[in-house]
């Protein structure tokens, strides 16, 4: 007898036809505006000023970025699931959990917490879940957090499997105003228990906090110099006849040693110990890795994984199931698009419909044997060679199929051990881990999840974007202009860094990957020289309509037809695809809004921080995104107002381009006005207007507000003396 499918993959024709469509008469536009420039620039006398080569040059840099994100758009699916149909739960196959801390501080512990608890409730055996935590800042604090998370997972697990609890995060849980239980509405038992539970979770947050307040100040323990600890977390007791009186998912708490003379690599080195501390103690064949704030909304993520990865129809080359990033925290306009709405509703449902798609930090289930590499290899120095000195690793190689959880007090004592040395400083020391894109997570780049994703793909592997109506996780996205730069500066800086390497998309990946889907990941590689166009045509056509010098064509030539088509279809798409995916026509603008304050700022730092990281200028450094939000910048998100709190390097770019443009706007309707030139000038003029019209909240925390997120003054000061500056410059070059 068939067996029923366990997912279903739906190909979005009409999504598609128009994608297709608009592409096909966008890039025809865009070759009859290449012949204009052309043409303009051979049969002109005299030739071309500099300036009009620098605008034709980056409208040709952000044709070709537009070309590569097309690939995303041409042949989107959307896939449905069907838990009910998998196996009993004796023959599912086990899950290994993996979640990342790197910073108490910036990470409360709490919240940490909730995210383990929330991974321990998962609807799935419990004897074949394991939730291992890495600290990569050996704080004893979250250390005792996680002992307390365990006294209160024996209360608290057995209670949300009891009566079906939906939300397995016990603050969420606790603070919803909706009743998340599939039991009967307003049933005396469960009323009763939750009020117990409550008083429990009460108790659990009274003791991490008080523990924070003693270890805290007493914290001596540095971030990046300190011995590698392994802790077991089980203090259940036994009946009499030594059997466990509940079954709880394993709990591990791991921090690996980290010294000042080794590299430790970042996230992808704290990925890699976990890899190999959890193949000596469970070793399954599946890994779930979270965010230390991306907590399990929905506890049947795990069960819609496993319709994918045991389908024997994909599983072979199948390397990992992404979901999406969501979050809770988003105001109703997401004024810094933190949803990255683009990203998870359109490119990547996209890239599903061709290998799949990028693996993306986060919320992703991977398949273990994806990342050990070539598992052919029986020669055990080989082997020795490729993945270290541990022969109770090297065991666990060819047994990942094999779920082996600790059974008892003297095999975990002796596991500790050997994992201690797994997770050592200079275990890794002549091996291929993270190496030459052999195994594990990969070094060599802030964003080890696109790189590591890249090379499964170019390997052959394929992925799948699993995209639930309800979020599978959900995270804290930044809520305030600096954190979100610099997020941004750091995650473009990765990209062009892998852009730079060996494995450049265009080189590396053309041969391995059909062109699809080397064109989805070209686009993330150029993705951060959108800096280069942004800054041109946020400040040349402005200087040269202050100096009468046109750029565009005359509003009375034919030719400005072509210009004025690829700027409004390229806004209607825009507003196409809003629309379609539920957001309002305000989404537009903010979208727009910080992807040019991303372009001068993020991908301006991040691409020289590669070029300087690339020529052994500056070391690769990594910092953590602060989940610690103050009532203030709350409050001031909450009321989509943007807060201008940040650094005087990251503010100034943006400043200083919106006051020349200010100026060069008023000076170009004075020019039209006095002078009669509109015909030659209007392009120009429109252009100053649509960034000012876009970037009114800049204005207006710049001029308007007297809060506390307003613009500084000595940043609107220096701006205005850099704007004067380039107007001077721009006067005595251009004239010249």
């Amino acid at each position: 007898m068939k067996s029923l499918p366990l997912h279903a993959c739906t190909p979005s024709i009409s999504s598609a036809i128009i994608n297709r469509s608009y592409s096909l008469l966008h890039f025809t536009a865009l070759v009859a505006l290449f012949y204009y420039r052309l043409s303009s620039f051979l049969s002109s006398k005299p030739k071309p000023s500099l300036p009009y080569l620098l605008v034709f040059a980056s409208e040709m840099l952000l044709s070709i970025i537009w070309l590569f994100d097309q690939a995303y758009t041409w042949r989107p699916v959307s896939r449905t699931t069907f838990p009910e149909r998998l196996p009993e739960d004796e023959e599912l196959p086990g899950i290994d959990v993996f979640i990342c801390t790197a910073d108490h501080k910036k990470e409360p512990p709490l919240e940490v917490m909730n995210t383990v608890l929330s991974a321990m409730a998962l609807d799935y055996p419990p004897d074949k879940l394991s939730v291992y935590l890495s600290d990569d800042g050996g704080s004893s604090l979250t250390l005792q957090g996680m002992r307390e998370a365990w006294l209160f997972a024996r209360s608290w697990i057995p209670f949300c499997r009891r009566f079906g609890i939906k939300i397995t995060c016990p603050k969420v849980y606790f603070s919803s105003l909706e009743d998340n239980y599939s039991g009967p509405l307003h049933s005396l038992e469960y009323e009763e228990e939750k009020e117990k539970i409550k008083g429990k979770y009460e108790l659990f947050k009274e003791r991490v906090n008080k523990a924070g307040e003693i270890i805290g100040s007493e914290e001596a323990t540095s971030s990046k110099d300190h011995p590698p600890v392994i802790e077991v977390i089980d203090d259940e007791p036994e009946n009499e006849a030594g059997i466990r009186q509940a079954k709880m998912p394993l709990l591990v708490y791991v921090s690996r040693e980290k010294r000042p003379s080794h590299s430790h690599h970042f996230k992808a080195g704290a990925l890699n110990v976990l890899l190999r501390v959890s193949g000596i103690m469970t070793n399954s064949p599946y890994i779930l890795v979270l965010d230390c704030d991306m907590y399990c909304n929905d506890p049947t993520s795990a069960r819609q994984a496993m319709c994918f990865h045991l389908d024997p129809k994909i599983s072979p080359s199948l390397a990992f199931i992404q979901f999406p990033q969501k979050f809770h925290n988003i105001n109703k306009n997401d004024i810094y698009d933190g949803q990255l709405r683009k990203l998870f509703e359109i490119r990547w449902p996209g890239i599903d419909g061709l290998q799949g798609p990028v693996l993306s930090g986060t919320g992703f289930y991977m398949k273990r044997e994806a990342l050990y590499g070539n598992l052919s290899e029986k020669d055990v120095m080989r082997l020795k060679q490729s993945f270290g000195h541990s022969n109770e690793f090297i065991m666990s190689i060819h047994k990942i199929y094999q779920y082996s959880a600790i059974k008892n007090t003297e095999s975990s004592s002796k596991l500790q051990q050997e994992a201690q040395f797994l997770s050592s400083s200079t275990y890794e020391k002549n091996t291929q881990w993270g190496e030459q894109a052999r195994m594990g997570f990969l070094y060599h780049s802030v964003v080890e999840d696109y790189f590591t994703g890249f090379i499964l793909h170019c390997k052959g592997k394929t992925s799948v974007f699993c995209n639930p109506s309800k979020p599978a996780f959900l995270g804290s996205s930044t809520t305030n202009l600096n954190d979100l730069l610099v997020q941004g500066t750091r995650w473009n800086s990765g990209l062009l860094e892998v852009t730079l390497s060996k494995f450049c998309p265009f080189i590396y990946g053309l041969s391995r990957m059909p062109l699809l889907q080397t064109m989805c990941y070209g686009y993330l590689a150029l993705q951060p020289l959108y800096f280069l166009p942004l800054w041109c045509l946020a400040t040349l056509p402005q200087l040269c309509l202050l100096n009468g010098i046109p750029i565009y064509p005359q509003v009375s030539s034919s030719w400005f037809m072509v210009f004025s088509f690829i700027f409004l279809a390229s806004l209607l798409k825009h507003l196409e695809e809003i629309l379609s995916t539920g957001a309002s026509i305000q989404t537009l603008l903010n979208e727009q809004r910080v992807w040019m304050m991303k372009s001068v700022t993020a991908f301006t730092f991040g691409s020289l921080d590669a070029i300087m990281k690339c020529f052994g200028m500056r070391e690769a450094s990594f910092l953590p995104t602060n989940k610690v939000a103050d009532d203030e910048q709350v409050a001031l998100y909450q009321m989509g107002k943007l807060n201008f709190q940040a650094s005087t390097t990251i503010l100034t770019p943006i400043i200083t381009l919106i006051i020349l443009n200010m100026v060069s706007f008023i000076g170009g309707v004075a020019r039209m006005f006095i002078a009669g030139g509109w015909n030659e000038t209007f392009g120009q003029v429109f252009l100053s207007l649509y960034i000012l019209m876009v970037n009114y909240p800049v204005i207006e925390g710049m001029l308007l507000r007297k809060d506390k997120g307003r613009v500084p003054t000595p940043v609107t000061l220096l701006s205005l003396v850099i704007t004067i500056f380039l107007l001077c410059l721009g006067h005595m070059t251009l004239r010249w």
